[in-house]
């Protein structure tokens, strides 16, 4: 599921985006003002972002400038204003695309699809969804409740090769081959240590890798009615 960030101080407007975003399976966050946006950017994975130009304190163009500096993620700006010079500037400071008010929600949606299909944003095809926990194989990146959570990388390696294999049993001999490669000289301990970090890094859902005593482990899930 995709992640849009809806900036602006306008409570109403940013309802009526995360309204018609949530229709089309975005998982949205919000935010009122440019500090707010820039702290869920530096401590969350973001697909675009929708910033509205005239904010108090920090308009667009600013929060456009300072976000650039750490994050290529794509932005659609919102303004009440149409004149070229404010459209080029957005574009010369790294704006993806530019939408005047009032505007049309389904052409919001429209752009916001062109744009991630522009930028190669990522597909919900190729998630790994299993309630609230998400996984992107290509980006090699997990979600708990749609936060992000920074898992090393045989972890995640380890997570993978247990959720896309759901309810096969692997021994941790079997693990330690196609997770560390036949030729590692660990024993099968490092598994269970791994194991262990794992299921803390995904909380509410440590439970969906299950221990098959004598044997190794899983990877089970129930969907719930």
């Amino acid at each position: 599921m995709p992640k849009m960030l809806i900036v602006d101080d306008d409570i109403h407007l940013r309802k009526l985006v995360l309204t018609y975003a949530q229709l089309d399976n975005y998982q949205c966050q919000e935010a009122e003002s440019a500090s707010q946006a820039l702290a869920k950017l530096r401590e969350d994975e973001i697909d675009i972002i929708i910033l509205d130009v005239m904010m108090p304190e920090q308009d667009g163009f600013e929060t456009l400038a300072e976000l650039r500096k750490f994050t290529q993620t794509p932005v659609i700006m919102l303004t009440a204003r149409g004149e070229e010079y404010d459209k080029l500037l957005g574009f010369n400071l790294g704006a993806d695309d530019y939408v005047s008010k009032p505007f049309s929600p389904k052409e919001l949606m429209a752009r916001v699809g062109a744009v991630l299909k522009r930028s190669g944003g990522r597909k919900c095809k190729n998630q790994l969804i299993f309630d609230g926990l998400t996984i992107e194989p290509d980006a090699r990146t997990t979600a708990v409740d749609g936060k992000n959570v920074r898992l090393p990388p045989k972890e995640f390696d380890l997570l993978m090769q247990l959720a896309e294999n759901e309810h096969i049993v692997f021994s941790r001999e079997q693990l330690l081959d196609r997770v560390w490669g036949f030729d590692y000289l660990g024993d099968a301990r490092t598994v269970d240590t791994h194991i262990k970090s794992l299921r803390e890094h995904l909380g509410p859902y440590r439970k969906l890798i299950k221990t098959v005593w004598g044997v190794g482990y899983k990877f089970e899930y129930q969907k719930e009615n």
